[in-house]
């Protein structure tokens, strides 16, 4: 039984620099995410991850992705992504997919925080884990997101073939409650009703 991680990868179309700091001559394309949404107005005033991004064609650019929050806790990273030319970068438990050839289009996964970030390359999809439930990305863009597993906190421990296993805390009775999900589908049995 084992977990998805950083180690395994996708095919990708493009490269990346973590900036620790702003560079001294940005190219001339830059994005901002997420894009403008109602209540994330003071997104960037906790900070950001800044990206220099090389795609295959079309240019670099600039990606400053706003940290979700400012605990160390929260992933950040970059990721492959199912579609070679997508590229998920993760800010403070923010995690936005970005299309490398046409920045200006992005999701950003709506779980807030993402508390862990898994590379299932097998199945061909990045699981996004949050407190309650889970989103899994494909190769098409949004493959499936899970109802509700957990009043408050997941815990992976492990995918067999295409089912992912873990527990979530029921608050109702304060105990772990054990979950599947299928990873085709995103149903699950188990967890929090």
């Amino acid at each position: 039984m084992g977990l998805g991680n950083e180690a395994e990868t996708f095919q990708h179309e493009w490269r990346v620099e973590v900036l620790a700091k702003p560079p001294l001559i940005a190219p001339a394309r830059q994005f901002t995410y997420p894009l403008q949404v109602a209540g994330e107005e003071d997104a960037m005033a906790r900070g950001a991850l800044q990206v220099l991004v090389h795609p295959a064609a079309g240019g670099s650019f600039l990606a400053t992705c706003a940290l979700g929050f400012k605990d160390p806790a929260m992933p950040t990273g970059i990721f492959a992504c199912p579609n070679p030319r997508e590229m998920c970068a993760v800010a403070g438990g923010y995690a936005y997919v970005i299309d490398t050839a046409a920045p200006e289009r992005s999701t950003h996964i709506p779980l807030k925080p993402v508390a862990e970030v898994l590379v299932l390359a097998g199945q061909r999809l990045i699981v996004f884990v949050g407190f309650h439930a889970m989103v899994a990305w494909g190769r098409e863009g949004l493959a499936w997101q899970t109802a509700r597993l957990s009043s408050e906190g997941i815990r992976v421990t492990g995918v067999e073939a295409d089912v992912l296993r873990g527990f979530g805390w029921n608050l109702m009775t304060d105990k772990e409650v054990e979950f599947s999900v299928d990873l085709r589908t995103g149903v699950h049995t188990g967890g929090v009703s």
